[in-house]
C-alpha cells in the first residue's frame, strides 16, 4: 500500500498552526505559498472535477494569526458564483467528464494552479476562466473577463462552459496576462489577452490553429507566445453517457508560435498567424527561455502513457491484476511511463524543430508530475536548474482498464514499486545534479522554489528575483502527503540530495488531501480596488428567462451578495 489513503479524505479543509518539527528553519525563507486543490465532497466522480479550495502556508512564523514560533496554513474554499450556486440548489449539480453541470451551465472549478501577478492572485481550471482571489482572505474576488468576449465553447443561461488553459502567463513587459480560448468540438484556439483591469478581454483566432486534444498549458518568450496541443482527449462517447472511454491521447502534437508584436498589430476578432510544428512524445507542461536573443528554447515534461482523463472505480483492477482499494475511488489513472524531459530549439524561419537536450532514467524516475522553479523574469531568462518531482510507479492506481486500452503502446511495466523522487535538472544538459527519494508510503506533490534575499540581484527588475535568479539559490518547499500526518519539507534548492533542511508538521497528526499546482509570492495583501467583471453584468434577462423562475431567483440573489 504505497499510496496514502488519506489523499482522498472528504472531510474538508482546516485552518492549522505547523510546528518545526526537525532542523533548523532558514531564517531568510519567507513569503507565502499558495496551493489549490479540489474539494471532494463535490467531486463524487473524478477528484480532479470538485470546486475550487486555495491553501495559503505562511513561511514566517507568528504570521496570519499563527502563534508565536508555529506557521499559519490557511485554507477556504473560492466562493464562485458556481459554487455559490451549488450551495444555494446542490442537488441540481452533477458529475460529468467536463466537471459539474446543472441547469444554470457548468462549473468553473478554479482548482488546478494558482497564477501570481504582482500582489495580486489568480486560480485557473482547463474548463473554466480565470478566477481573481484575494490572497489575504482567500475569497472570491471576480472572474476575468465578461463570457461573451470568451466565445464559451457551450453557452448555458448563467455558467457557460469556457474551455481555456490551467496555466496562463504574465508578460512583464507588456503588463497583461495571455491565454486561450478553445473549442474542443471543433478543435479551434484563440488568442485571449487580459490588460489587468476592466471587464472585457481582447480576443483573436489563431488562423490555422486546430487542437485534436486541449491546451493544458501555454509558455512565452520576450516576443513569442508558444501554444502546443496537450493530452488530455475529450472522448465523444464518454460526454454523452452511451458508452466507456474508447480512445486514447495523441502521441504527438502540433505546436504553435504567435509574435506578440504582430497580435497587437492585428485588430481584434481578426484572425493571427501562426508557425506550425510538431512535437513528441505528448506533453502536459512546458517552459520558455524567457530570454529569446539566441533562439526560442522550450523544455518539455513529456507524458507519454498519461491519461489524465481516467479515475479509479471502485470496481477496477489495478496494475498487478488486484482489487482496487475502493479508498482510492477517484485518483486519476496514474502515469504509464517513466519520466522523459527534452529541450527543443524552434526556428520560426525553417519550420525546424530540433532537440537540444533529454533525460530519462527508467529505473529511477517514473511519473512526471510537477516542477518546481524561478519565476521571476531574470529567473525564466536565464534558467539555471529545472526542480523536478516524480510521483514513482504507483501500480495500485493504475488500472487495468487503462492497460487495456493502451495496449500494446505501453513498454513493459517494473516489476516493483518506484517511489517519488525530487531531481534537480542542469537547465542546459539536463543531466541530473542530485534528487531526493522519499519512502514508499510517502506521497510529495506541489513543489515551490522560493528565492533567497529578493529584491537584491544585481540589476533585477522583478522584485521575485532573489539574489542570484535561475533556481538554484533558494529553497524547494515540499508538502509531503501521509496517512499519520502531513509534512512540509525544506530543501536547499543547490543541494536537495542532501536531504531536507527543515520540516514542519501539524500537531495532532492532521491529513491534507491531494494537492494540485503551488505558487510563491513574497507578500499576502489585500486585492487591490480596480475595476473588474461583476456577476451581474452578465445576468441579462433574456438568459435568465431560460431557467424556471425559482432558479432565476436564486441566480439573481448570488448576483446581488456579489456586487
Amino acid at each position: 500500500m504505497s499510496i496514502p489513503r488519506s489523499i482522498l479524505a472528504r472531510d474538508g479543509f482546516a485552518d492549522l498552526d505547523l510546528e518545526a518539527t526537525s532542523g533548523t528553519w532558514p531564517v531568510d525563507l519567507d513569503g507565502e505559498i499558495f496551493i489549490t486543490t479540489s474539494d471532494l465532497r463535490t467531486a463524487p466522480n473524478h477528484a480532479f472535477f470538485g470546486d475550487g479550495a486555495l491553501l495559503r502556508l505562511s513561511l514566517s512564523p507568528g504570521t496570519h494569526g499563527a502563534a508565536t514560533g508555529r506557521f499559519a496554513w490557511r485554507t477556504n474554499l473560492i466562493d464562485t458564483p458556481s459554487q455559490r450556486l451549488r450551495a444555494a440548489r446542490p442537488g441540481l449539480f452533477e458529475a460529468t467528464v467536463l466537471g459539474s453541470r446543472s441547469p444554470f451551465g457548468y462549473s468553473n472549478a478554479a482548482n488546478t494552479a494558482p497564477l501570481p501577478w504582482g500582489d495580486r492572485l489568480f486560480a485557473t481550471w482547463d474548463a473554466g476562466r480565470p478566477v481573481e482571489v484575494d490572497p489575504l482572505d482567500l475569497s472570491f474576488v471576480a472572474e476575468v473577463g465578461h463570457r461573451d468576449d470568451w466565445a464559451p465553447a457551450i453557452d448555458a443561461p448563467v455558467l457557460p462552459l469556457i474551455a481555456s488553459t490551467a496555466h496562463p502567463v504574465i508578460d512583464p513587459d507588456r503588463g497583461c496576462m495571455w491565454t486561450v480560448s478553445l473549442n474542443p468540438i471543433v478543435g479551434e484556439v484563440q488568442l485571449i489577452r487580459y490588460d489587468g483591469e476592466g471587464s472585457r478581454v481582447q480576443r483573436w483566432p489563431v488562423a490555422g490553429g486546430l487542437v485534436p486534444q486541449s491546451m493544458h498549458t501555454i509558455t512565452q518568450t520576450r516576443e513569442w507566445l508558444i501554444l502546443a496541443d496537450c493530452a488530455f482527449r475529450a472522448d465523444p462517447a464518454e460526454i454523452f453517457g452511451i458508452g466507456e472511454r474508447s480512445v486514447t491521447n495523441f502521441t504527438d502534437e502540433p505546436v504553435y508560435l504567435i509574435r506578440k508584436d504582430v497580435v497587437e498589430a492585428t485588430p481584434v476578432g481578426d484572425p493571427v498567424p501562426a508557425t506550425a510544428f510538431r512535437v513528441g512524445p505528448e506533453v502536459m507542461h512546458y517552459y520558455a527561455r524567457y530570454d529569446d536573443t539566441d533562439g526560442i528554447e522550450v523544455l518539455f515534461e513529456h507524458t507519454p502513457d498519461t491519461d489524465l482523463a481516467m479515475y479509479v472505480r471502485p470496481d477496477d483492477l489495478d496494475a498487478f491484476g488486484r482489487p482496487v482499494d475502493p479508498a482510492l475511488a477517484g485518483m486519476y489513472n496514474h502515469p504509464m511511463h517513466a519520466t522523459v524531459v527534452s529541450v527543443l530549439r524552434f526556428d520560426p524561419e525553417t519550420g525546424q524543430v530540433t532537440e537540444r537536450a533529454s533525460m530519462t532514467e527508467p529505473e529511477r524516475y517514473h511519473s512526471t508530475q510537477l516542477s518546481a522553479m524561478d519565476w521571476s523574469t531574470e529567473g525564466l531568462s536565464r534558467p539555471t536548474v529545472h526542480h523536478l518531482l516524480c510521483s514513482g510507479f504507483r501500480p495500485e492506481a493504475i488500472t487495468q482498464r487503462a492497460i487495456e486500452l493502451y495496449g500494446d503502446r505501453l513498454q513493459p511495466f517494473p516489476d516493483h514499486e518506484i517511489p517519488s523522487a525530487l531531481v534537480t535538472l542542469d537547465r542546459e544538459s539536463l543531466k541530473p545534479l542530485g534528487d531526493w527519494v522519499w519512502p514508499a508510503d510517502e506521497y510529495p506533490s506541489s513543489p515551490t522554489f522560493v528565492p533567497r534575499e529578493t529584491g537584491s540581484a544585481g540589476g533585477s527588475t522583478s522584485r521575485c528575483a532573489g539574489r542570484a535568479p535561475g533556481g538554484d539559490d533558494g529553497y524547494v518547499v515540499v508538502p509531503v502527503l501521509r496517512d499519520d500526518g502531513f509534512r512540509i519539507d525544506v530543501f536547499d534548492a543547490a543541494d536537495v540530495a542532501a536531504g531536507p533542511v527543515a520540516a514542519l508538521a501539524a500537531p495532532g497528526h492532521e491529513t491534507v488531501p491531494f494537492l494540485l499546482h503551488a505558487a510563491w509570492m513574497p507578500r499576502a495583501v489585500a486585492a487591490p480596488d480596480v475595476e473588474r467583471l461583476r456577476f451581474v453584468d452578465e445576468l441579462s434577462d433574456e438568459r435568465l428567462a431560460e431557467l424556471p423562475d425559482d432558479l432565476a431567483a436564486v441566480a439573481r440573489a448570488v448576483a446581488a451578495d456579489l456586487v
